[in-house]
């Protein structure tokens, strides 16, 4: 069975005592899999705010089942290529420059690069998605995607329209690279939360199809 896309984790989520890691009863949708949250803000990966939508991801994923490091923290721009790269595993051999949110485990996050055949099956930015010049995280995580999934765009800006109507106005993109499903969210918490309640129906499905993906053999 192929792990490509999925880390090369049992997805029985076995524990170390030979059980399954359950919620109620239930395989979480994370389990066995791999995640990877990328922060988009300027003004946190500087160090003059504190961001609030990384950790609120990262919370989500690992109650989720999900292995998943601390958040990695770039400016808006050309630091979103090489955060994305860094964590598909796909780096061009540009210095780093995006780094590991400040955290008590941060020192997880500052090895947050998987090789492109064991690349997490799941990567969350939140930020950059507006109408400023600066905002060009879609316009990156699109020339790094196989193809896109509106669809899933369209519920997100559903979603996010019952609270404010400026959700539209997010140029994010979703889609998927290899069997990696990538998801821009707006850098607020609001925005995120928004988010979580509609991939968190939706990430079995995706995985599920992703995986069959990687499984089959070549037609």
């Amino acid at each position: 069975m192929s792990t490509h896309g999925v880390g090369g984790t049992d997805r029985r989520a076995r524990t170390g005592d030979g059980g399954d890691r359950t919620t109620g009863g239930r395989v979480r949708m994370g389990d066995g899999r791999r995640a990877a949250v990328i922060v988009v803000s300027t003004a946190a990966a500087r160090g003059d705010v504190v961001d609030g939508s990384g950790p609120l991801l990262v919370e989500w994923l690992r109650a989720s089942g999900y292995e998943c490091p601390p958040p990695l923290l770039a400016e808006d721009g050309g630091q979103v290529d090489e955060a994305l790269r860094r964590v598909l595993g796909v780096s061009d051999g540009t210095a780093a420059q995006a780094r590991p949110a400040p955290s008590e485990d941060s020192a997880a996050g500052s090895g947050t690069t998987f090789a492109p055949d064991a690349a997490p099956g799941l990567v969350v930015t939140s930020g950059g998605t507006g109408l400023n010049p600066l905002d060009r995280t879609p316009q990156v995580t699109a020339t790094l995607l196989d193809f896109q999934t509106p669809g899933i765009m369209h519920a997100l800006w559903a979603a996010g329209l019952q609270s404010t109507p400026t959700a539209v106005m997010s140029q994010g993109v979703a889609g998927v690279r290899g069997s990696t499903f990538i998801v821009n969210l707006p850098g607020s918490t609001g925005g995120v939360r928004d988010g979580i309640s509609v991939l968190t129906p939706l990430l079995p499905h995706i995985q599920d199809q992703l995986e069959d993906s990687a499984e089959a053999p070549p037609r």
